[in-house]
């Protein structure tokens, strides 16, 4: 409140009484001391380094890995970066299959514990009593010497028809590119382009109409009959690859080391038991009334939780799934303890051969941050289509 004068008028208050002031002020100090400690620490680190004759530039990246990485053709005498990206490619191949493993996986469980039928809640009740409260690295030893490694050897392997089993590695049916593989793709990419377009349109129609949108059915309708289209044109530019035992090694196909799908299975399991208590106490919170409805409106069970229960529910469990994508992702470095070459372990393993740890773990610790970032900052964008289509 304004003082008064001598005369009856009012006088402003001095700029250093004013909140807005004290609050900048305080906000400019705390930046302040924090850009001091951090100033102060990297002095200390880079004096200390070269005390101790380290280097403290990223010039060793050039230099000769000294390692062989299995299930890649990187040598000892490739280079640390190349070594790097290898490990950034087998995290990132256990990260784009694990999210959506665990997240269906958890989906379901979550949905199971809600079930009127005894037997299957308490299966999933069981399931996530057992696996949230076990360490996720006990489980990564489990299902890797428990289970991976009781699978036959590579000469006695599980001929499943267009799967090879056995407990070095895992080989799938793949696909061969012939003449004109490229101008096939090129003409897919513009179809999927096409495709989302009309995904588009079926459901701004929707929004407008009311009428049935229907647009995966119209999307995938266009894909596939291009797809075929194409390839008879083109006069078949993909052919099978079936894998086939050849001694001790697998040719043909596309070949996963047995530690992946140990890493991934555990890991899915683990981190699906958090999503799936999360699930459950997002249905349980979408309102009663809902449900009411539903039933008022003579849905089915099925229709009620696919059309009414569950995108409300998403909308409230998206934001703690968040954490549980970015907790499976962290969590990949447990590979390092059964010799799957992911991130952590080549990092590791760059120390071990007498190279600069400090720039090291900061590349490592820069490589899990994209990682959780670009997780958080895709998943947030679901989250707020989610919010504003609610509105």
């Amino acid at each position: 409140m304004a003082a008064l004068t001598t005369d009856g008028l009012s006088a402003r208050p001095p700029f250093w009484r004013s909140l807005k002031f004290i609050r900048w002020s305080i906000q400019l100090v705390a930046v302040g001391l924090s850009v001091a400690i951090v100033f102060y620490l990297w002095n200390n680190l880079i004096r200390n380094m070269r005390a101790s004759g380290i280097s403290t530039d990223f010039s060793f990246l050039t230099q000769a890995l000294g390692v062989n990485i299995a299930g890649s053709d990187i040598s000892p005498g490739a280079p640390i970066w190349r070594g790097l990206l290898v490990g950034i490619k087998n995290t990132f191949a256990l990260v784009i299959v694990g999210v959506p493993l665990l997240t269906v996986l958890g989906v379901l469980i979550g949905i199971g514990k809600l079930s009127t039928n005894w037997l299957v809640a308490k299966i999933c009740a069981v399931y996530v009593e057992l696996f949230r409260n076990l360490p996720p690295l006990l489980l990564v030893y489990f299902m890797f010497n428990a289970v991976i490694l009781q699978f036959p050897a590579v000469e006695n392997s599980w001929d499943l028809g267009f799967v090879l089993i056995n407990q070095r590695f895992v080989a799938f049916v793949g696909f061969v590119g012939q003449p004109g593989i490229g101008m096939y793709w090129l003409v897919m990419g513009v179809t999927l382009l096409i495709a989302i377009w009309v995904w588009i349109w079926r459901t701004r129609r929707w929004e407008q109409t009311g009428e049935p949108h229907r647009r995966v059915a119209w999307s995938m309708a266009l894909l596939g009959a291009v797809a075929l289209l194409a390839f008879l044109i083109l006069g078949g530019p993909i052919a099978l690859s079936i894998p086939a035992i050849d001694g001790r090694v697998a040719t043909g196909g596309y070949q996963g080391l047995a530690q992946y799908f140990g890493v991934l299975i555990a890991l899915s399991m683990y981190t699906a038991s958090h999503v799936a208590e999360i699930t459950r106490g997002s249905i349980l919170a979408v309102a009663k009334g809902q449900t009411e409805a539903a039933n008022a409106l003579a849905l089915k069970p099925t229709q009620r939780l696919r059309h009414i229960v569950l995108p409300q529910a998403m909308r409230i469990a998206i934001p703690p799934v968040i954490s549980q994508y970015l907790n499976f992702t962290k969590n990949t470095s447990l590979a390092l303890a059964i010799g799957y070459a992911e991130i952590t372990r080549i990092t590791f393993q760059t120390i071990g051969n007498g190279h600069p740890a400090p720039q090291m773990i900061a590349l490592l610790m820069a490589s899990y941050l994209v990682f959780s970032l670009t997780i958080s900052v895709l998943v947030n964008i679901l989250n707020r289509r989610l919010q504003y289509a609610s509105r």
